[in-house]
Parts: structure tokens; C-alpha cells; sequence
């Protein structure tokens, strides 16, 4: 377990140090509220009215989609560095891997999720 107090100690420096950064912007920042800063704030222009509809499903579908082979694409890196230890056998089951993630993707693609209209 000592090898990984390096990386606890990491933590809890970065933890430490935005918890001190919020600390310090929140009492040393200067605070004159108004009404214009609290109006609503799009791309430089006025806001002309609020927004009240619904997201259509696609964004969400998409977003899914772009987290689902993106966590799966993940899983390469640490492959690639040990590859050669793993010899062809590390190496038929990352074909394999990579052919279900194939085969998900064209079910995808064929499904018309990947279509924006």
C-alpha cells in the first residue's frame, strides 16, 4: 500500500489547493451585485426570451453514444503499453474487444443515431 501514497498525497494537494482557491475568491473577491449582472448572459447579446422547451431525445442519445465509445476507446491505452507482454493472446482478445465495439457502432450507425436532422 506505500506505493500509492504518492498518488494520496496528490489528492489531497489538489484537493487542498482548489478548496483554498475557492475559499480565497469567495472572501477576498469583491462583491457589488447589480442588475445587469444578473440578468441572463448568451454569446454577447441580450437574451430575448428565456428558454422553455424540451431537448429533443438526440442530444441526450448523442451524448450517450460520444460517452459510451469514448470510456470503451479508453481501455486502449493501457493495453498498448503492456502489448508486448501480453503477446498474441492479449492481442486476439483487444481484436476482439474491438470487434464488439465495431459491431456496436455499425448497429448504431445503421439505427440512424448518428444522423443529425
Amino acid at each position: 500500500m506505500i506505493e500509492y501514497a504518492g498518488i494520496l498525497i496528490m489528492f489531497l494537494l489538489a484537493a487542498l489547493l482548489g478548496a483554498a482557491f475557492i475559499v480565497l475568491a469567495s472572501t477576498l473577491g469583491p462583491k457589488k451585485p447589480s442588475a445587469v449582472k444578473s440578468e441572463a448572459f448568451e454569446c454577447g447579446e441580450k437574451a430575448f426570451s428565456m428558454p422553455t422547451g424540451r431537448f429533443a431525445v438526440k442530444f441526450y442519445l448523442v451524448g450517450m453514444l460520444f460517452i459510451l465509445f469514448d470510456v470503451e476507446m479508453v481501455f486502449l491505452l493501457p493495453w498498448a503499453v503492456v502489448c508486448r507482454q501480453l503477446g498474441t493472446r492479449g492481442f486476439v482478445e483487444m481484436l476482439i474487444f474491438l470487434g464488439l465495439v465495431m459491431v456496436g457502432f455499425v448497429y448504431a450507425w445503421k439505427k440512424g443515431a448518428f444522423n443529425w436532422e
